[in-house]
This record gives C-alpha cells, sequence and structure tokens, in this order.
C-alpha cells in the first residue's frame, strides 16, 4: 500500500490530481490508515496509470469515467471500447476541419496584414474589414 505522495511520485501527478480524481469519481475512495492517510493498493495504481494514459490519447476525464464505469462492471468489451474510440476519432476529426478552417481564414488576414505592411504609419483595419469576422 502507498501513500498519496509516494502515488504522486511515481506516476508523476501532483497529489491534489488525486484528490480530485476520488472527487469525481474517476477512483474508489482509498483505503485509510489508522493514521487517516490514504493507503493506495497496486490496483489503484494501475486505475491511476490507466488514467494517465487515457488522457495522453486525448480522452476527457468525462469519457474515461464511462469507460472505467464498463470496466467495473465487467462489461467493458471491445465493441463497446470501439464505440467509444471511433466517436472520439469522429470528434477529432471534427476538430481538424474546424482547426483547418480557421487556418484557412487566419492565413487570408495575416496576407491582408503583409500587403499593408508598406503603409507603416497606418492603423491596421484589417479586422475591421472583415465581416466573415466576429
Amino acid at each position: 500500500m502507498l501513500q498519496v505522495g509516494q502515488v504522486a511520485r511515481q506516476l508523476n501527478l501532483n497529489p491534489q490530481t488525486l484528490y480530485f480524481y476520488e472527487r469525481i469519481g474517476l477512483i474508489p475512495p482509498p483505503h485509510r490508515s489508522e493514521g487517516g492517510y490514504r493507503l493506495f493498493s497496486p490496483e489503484d495504481v494501475e486505475r491511476l496509470a490507466f488514467i494517465g494514459r487515457a488522457k495522453t490519447l486525448g480522452l476527457s476525464l468525462e469519457e474515461i469515467k464511462e469507460i472505467l464505469a464498463l470496466k467495473d462492471g465487467r462489461s467493458l468489451t471491445c465493441q463497446a471500447l470501439y464505440e467509444h474510440l471511433t466517436q472520439k476519432l469522429r470528434d477529432i476529426e471534427a476538430q481538424m476541419e474546424q482547426l483547418q478552417a480557421l487556418h484557412g481564414e487566419l492565413a487570408k488576414l495575416a496576407q491582408r496584414c503583409q500587403t499593408n505592411l508598406q503603409k507603416l504609419d497606418q492603423q491596421c483595419v484589417v479586422l475591421d474589414q472583415s465581416p466573415d469576422l466576429v
């Protein structure tokens, strides 16, 4: 059994993160020592490591919570995980499309600014002239 500081160091987390995960239900309340200190089992540490890996894949804490609920209920089938991950892929693809569109708009504005660089003493009005920017 490990205390909060030991787990935090092992997983490279802030101890407050462990308290937060407990508060929002990502991890069950850990066992307590006679002195009231939180004690984490190897299973708790593995669950925290899973949360860290899932976060690096871009899953939100809510998405991780859903996956863990399936896992805890012994119903985390490959089909269920597949559905979660393919939905995440669709979300990422939509974000990429939005970012590409934003990139195009910003590139146009930057080009207009570059065109106006010769007018050094003039106030830049590029943003004022962009009707599609609100």
